[in-house]
């Protein structure tokens, strides 16, 4: 057997996902695992974070500034008045029990908080402390992976299976492709689900099948990013032990390809409580990484985001768009004038800027100043002025 075949890459995950520029994180995972604690680090928040389960029962949304060394070298070059960086939306959702998909716990409130977001942040507790209350009663990563995997697959299933009934007594008296084509795509889901027990984002789909799971709002068709919750002096030593190795062979199973990202909200939170110098000074004596960084980049890139910027002298501004984004759908996000009467966009590279005198007029003079038209697809980082024409777009 060739290496190739022994080490496949992981299968093509498809392209699910509402069509908007405002979409959300969501952070999800069994009680007490420490949802809440990494939800007030992540976004500088106060939300309850106590030791039982249920603290949380509302879901909290916030937002955590995305970090970007182009933003900041822009609002250097052009020292604005304003400066507004992107941001990632982040929900603390309620921990669940296994069964809620039955109705136990919050049950179905919970599910259909998850319902409301666009990608989850999947909390696996590893660490122990016997001041902290387990749900199951251990610490056992596989296993909470299972239930809370398999509570999200059991509520798609139900959402599917409502529909069936329907389905079908409307192909029994009707030749509409259209219903026929929404009944094999709904019990293709089911199959999938219940017989192979894999999640929708991991199916092989056309785009019209894509289009109409979209309608349906499931839970499986979420891209997940893992964060496996440690021990702080655990995560300070870099000693994950069986049960971080037991998180990767789970994901690596289930979900070939979705990141895993290690770190401790307890740390997180203390050094979001210390002096900036005071915090640095403590990542560089151990080694570590600004995590908090990595899981925001993480949530930013599994929703597809991308951001352009507007610089001048007023104001540097990140605005966040989906990738694959035209010129003219970008410019609606500043403004619904500036998409309806879209005449061109004229387009600095950030490399180009950087590397061509960081001026619009060394830019021209290298002739890296560009203008594209409505096909154009805004790429990460462009620098980016809209023309338009307001009564271009009135009818």
């Amino acid at each position: 057997m060739s290496r190739k075949e022994k080490n496949p890459p992981p299968p093509k995950k498809a392209q699910f996902g509402r069509v908007s520029n405002n979409l959300q994180m969501g952070i999800v995972g069994l009680a007490n695992v420490g949802k809440s604690t990494f939800f007030n680090a992540l976004t500088k928040s106060e939300v309850p974070a106590e030791n039982y389960p249920f603290c949380t029962i509302d879901p909290t949304t916030a937002r955590a500034q995305v970090p970007d060394a182009r933003w900041e070298y822009l609002c250097e070059v052009y020292k604005p008045q304003r400066s507004i960086p992107a941001f990632l939306s982040v929900t603390d959702i309620a921990g669940l029990i296994k069964g809620a998909s039955e109705g136990l716990g919050l049950g179905n409130n919970f599910l259909s908080h998850i319902q409301a977001v666009d990608g989850i942040f999947h909390m696996i507790r590893i660490f122990q402390d016997e001041d902290i209350t387990h749900v199951e009663g251990s610490v056992d990563p596989s296993r909470d992976l299972d239930i809370v995997s398999n509570e999200l697959r059991l509520k798609d299933i139900e959402i599917l299976a409502k529909k069936v009934d329907g389905l079908v007594r409307i192909n029994a008296r009707t030749n509409d492709k259209t219903k026929k084509f929404e009944l094999d795509t709904v019990n293709k889901c089911i199959h999938m689900l219940q017989e192979e027990g894999r999640d929708l984002r991991f199916g092989d789909w056309d785009a019209h099948e894509i289009d109409l799971i979209n309608t349906w709002s499931l839970l499986t068709t979420k891209p997940v990013v893992f964060l496996i919750n440690m021990n702080r002096d655990a995560f300070i030593q870099k000693k994950g032990g069986k049960h971080l190795l037991a998180v990767k062979n789970w994901v690596d199973q289930h979900c070939p390809g979705e990141m895993i990202i290690p770190l401790s909200a307890q740390l997180e939170r203390e050094l979001i409580d210390m002096p900036p110098e005071e915090s640095a000074a403590f990542l560089k004596e151990h080694s570590l990484g600004k995590t908090l960084d990595k899981i925001i980049l993480a949530g930013y890139s599994a929703l597809h985001l991308i951001h352009f910027f507007t610089a001048g002298a007023d104001e540097v501004k990140c605005w966040t768009v989906r990738a694959g984004s035209k010129a003219p759908k970008a410019a609606g996000v500043i403004h619904t004038d500036f998409e309806k009467g879209f005449i061109a966009a004229e387009v600095m590279m950030y490399n180009d800027f950087k590397e061509h005198g960081s001026s619009e007029a060394t830019v021209k003079a290298a002739g890296r100043y560009l203008t594209k038209g409505k096909d154009y697809e805004v790429q990460d980082g462009d620098i980016c002025l809209f023309r338009f024409n307001v009564s271009r777009g009135k009818k």
